[in-house]
């Protein structure tokens, strides 16, 4: 007989208390929780993550607030009374992580910043994301995805030549703020294990777009000259783009150092006579001479379909791939082979498709456990399961109001308004 039991997640038996809210915070959160870590989402009384009146929705659950949230547990606190500060310092004890993404000082105001909670709990791991920093002349400074991808120089090389600057179609300045506090927040764990002592992860979303500019600063500091937008071109290779067909786009990367690419690719175009053309003899003088080469094989490509083409040359190992819409990229047979899409059910909402982990372990991979919670619906379960506090104790602290069991935005109200 098969056994489906699935092994606990590598994270199994980590305790986060994640008071992040919107993106860049509760995905890392959630990276977290896909690979077993138990996440609860500590949400601010009345309405909580701000996230949850973020659209689209689905009999009023906002779907933004599912797909990063998904598999955490909600309880909400009154971080700003004396009852609720204490009963949060009471969780502290027991858990491994504490998460935030306010504006540096929020938690030092509040009397649980990290100084004072790693005192309290030695052994905790304190991860604050922010737009700029806890340190420097703009830390005190708010900051959005667009304003660190701005400031960051990532718009600058978003684009076309001669327009508008353009921003990345995915929230670049808060996902890379995200993995790289997951990645802090797992380096200081596995430090833990030596050291016995946790420590605090500092994340600056300006910080992540400046280290993921990767080549661009390679350029400037190498060359002197700003590197700017190419729309799909690589800066150093080509043909390395999105080209025309009969039906749409098809992206190609020709590999680097394999001559013998360059030529099949002329040859099945019809263009044997760009290979022995010394403008174009290496991939070199073929970026140096782009504006003369392109409008050559766009020409090509436009003759045959994009799956003509990739089925052509695929068959000679040469990179290529349709561009998709969304529609088509989550359809893909090799996305299903993979796993990555997945479907969970919410209670409200129905069944919700979301991407799944891309986190493949063999035997502990990264997966969903489950949606996003509603408001403070585990409030009393956290309470119990962590502190011993018996139902008719979270009653009397709801009925003082320093926790909440279950509320919420108005989203009717809200969408009505």
């Amino acid at each position: 007989m098969t056994n489906n039991v699935q092994p606990p997640g590598p994270l199994a038996g980590i305790r986060v208390l994640d008071l992040t809210w919107v993106l860049a915070g509760p995905y890392a959160a959630m990276i977290l929780c896909d690979l077993g870590a138990e996440v609860v989402k500590v949400e601010r009384p009345p309405h909580g993550d701000v996230a949850r009146t973020t659209g689209p929705f689905v009999n009023n659950e906002s779907m933004y607030f599912q797909s990063v949230n998904r598999g955490k547990r909600s309880i909400s606190i009154d971080l700003r009374s004396d009852e609720g500060r204490e009963l949060f310092l009471r969780l502290v004890d027991e858990a491994d992580v504490v998460m935030e993404n306010f504006t540096p000082g929020v938690m030092d105001k509040l009397g649980i910043g990290p100084e004072a909670l790693l005192e309290r709990n030695p052994r905790l791991v304190f991860a604050s994301t922010s737009g700029f920093g806890q340190t420097g002349p703009w830390r005190d400074r708010p900051a959005l995805d667009i304003i660190v991808q701005g400031m960051g120089g990532v718009m600058s090389i978003t684009g076309y030549p001669d327009e508008p600057p353009a921003r990345p179609g995915t929230s670049i300045g808060d996902i890379c703020g995200g993995l790289y506090t997951a990645i802090g927040i797992l380096a200081a764990l596995r430090e833990r294990d030596h050291s016995g002592l946790g420590q605090s992860v500092d994340i600056s979303m300006l910080d992540c777009q400046i280290a993921i500019l990767e080549n661009a600063v390679a350029r400037y500091f190498s060359t002197g000259q700003e590197p700017g937008p190419l729309g799909t071109r690589h800066p150093s290779a080509t043909p390395f783009q999105a080209f025309p067909t009969a039906d749409g786009w098809m992206v190609v990367a020709l590999s680097w150092g394999i001559a013998t690419q360059w030529e099949i690719f002329c040859a099945e175009l019809g263009l044997p006579e760009l290979v022995g053309d010394e403008r174009f003899d290496t991939s070199f003088k073929r970026t140096e001479n782009h504006a003369e080469l392109e409008p050559m094989l766009f020409e090509a490509t436009r003759k045959q379909t994009t799956e003509h083409w990739v089925t052509l040359f695929s068959q000679y190992g040469i990179p290529i791939g349709a561009l998709n819409t969304i529609g088509q990229a989550v359809q893909q047979e090799q996305i299903a082979a993979r796993e990555m899409i997945t479907t969970v059910h919410h209670p409200i909402a129905g069944d919700v498709t979301m991407a799944a982990s891309p986190l493949k372990l063999s035997r502990t991979p990264g997966r969903v456990y489950g949606y996003g919670p509603q408001f403070g619906q585990d409030t009393a379960a956290v309470l119990d399961e962590w502190l011993d506090i018996s139902e008719e104790e979270t009653a009397a602290l709801a009925e003082a109001g320093v926790v909440l069991t279950e509320g919420g935005p108005d989203i009717a109200a809200y969408l009505s308004a």
